[in-house]
């Protein structure tokens, strides 16, 4: 079909082409579903193999799609290594010595470029590996739109901009989501991923030693793993009640200011926020749905679609 002016059908060829256009370019739950039919069950068999082995994998594939999403959108700029042309994503200050789970990516991807050669994108990979982390920890699962395609680029300088820090004040965190399209009541949603995974002292030791705000019984048991100084390296776990479980636990944490991070306590430190994370704490089945929700919303960021980008044939560069 000719989308040109060129017979008395033209408004209505030009309308059609139009609307086709604009079809193409949405993301579609059924993209993969005749050009690589088992795409969704080789990512599904590579997330569960890899928080089997390692439950915290879940929470780190989570945290990719997420570091991802919030830079330039969902396009898997953050999986690219540095190149003449461009820094990547990966020594961001949220990235650096913390990010992980590449590898993850990358076994799938290869078996992906075995049985369905240059067709699943590295974006989309992200997307549904984070939708099944969740639920091999025992999260609500969603349907992962898909059709994203792959950055050609990454930003150091969005990466450190855009990614919201643990140190930041609830009035921040909640421009940091809002800038990215979220209300303050789908932060905290969001915030609840941090029911799973673990922190590094560095990302909490402030809050530790110079804030009131957190149980002293909890404190005590983080500082023989977090000295004033030096360990900056170990972990402990966000959810100190099911640290490898995806729950409402850490709702019920921030109630009684066990809250890792000065980010966390943050969500309840008497401020507009603190009737909603009442309402997960007392609710899990809100708590999973406006999560599950706020995934979908948050994997609808800026994607590269129809023509633009590529799908990389290894995530970590461009083709």
């Amino acid at each position: 079909m000719a989308c040109e002016n060129s017979s008395p059908r033209s408004a209505f060829l030009l309308l059609l082409c139009f609307l086709l256009g604009t079809a193409s370019a949405r993301l579609s739950s059924t993209f993969y579903f005749t050009s690589c039919p088992s795409a969704l069950h080789t990512i599904k068999s590579g997330v569960n193999s890899a928080v089997s082995s390692e439950a915290r994998m879940g929470a780190s594939l989570l945290r990719l799609h997420f570091h991802d999403c919030f830079v330039n959108g969902c396009d898997a700029s953050i999986l690219l290594d540095d190149t003449t042309n461009f820094t990547g994503e990966k020594t961001a200050g949220a990235n650096d010595n913390s990010i992980r789970g590449y590898e993850v990516i990358d076994t799938i991807k290869s078996q992906l470029e075995s049985s369905c050669p240059g067709v699943v994108s590295c974006a989309d990979i992200l997307a549904v590996a984070a939708r099944d982390s969740i639920v091999a920890l025992g999260g609500p699962s969603w349907r992962v739109l898909l059709g994203r395609r792959d950055s050609t680029t990454a930003s150091l300088s969005a990466a450190n901009s855009d990614i919201p820090a643990p140190t930041l004040s609830l009035s921040d965190l909640i421009t940091a989501f809002s800038n990215k399209g979220f209300t303050a009541k789908e932060m905290v949603a969001l915030s609840g991923s941090h029911t799973i995974g673990q922190a590094r002292c560095t990302t909490f030791q402030t809050r530790l030693y110079n804030e009131s705000d957190i149980n002293s019984t909890f404190a005590t048991s983080l500082k023989e793993n977090c000295p004033s100084s030096g360990g900056d390296n170990n972990l402990s776990p966000l959810d100190t009640t099911s640290p490898t479980y995806f729950d409402n636990a850490y709702f019920k944490n921030l109630q009684t200011q066990k809250g890792l991070l000065h980010s966390d306590q943050q969500l309840f430190s008497g401020g507009s926020t603190d009737a909603q994370v009442n309402t997960y704490s007392s609710n899990s089945a809100t708590f999973m749905t406006d999560f599950a929700n706020a995934m979908v919303k948050m994997g609808n960021l800026s994607p590269l679609t129809g023509s633009s980008g590529q799908i990389r044939k290894n995530c970590r560069k461009l083709n």
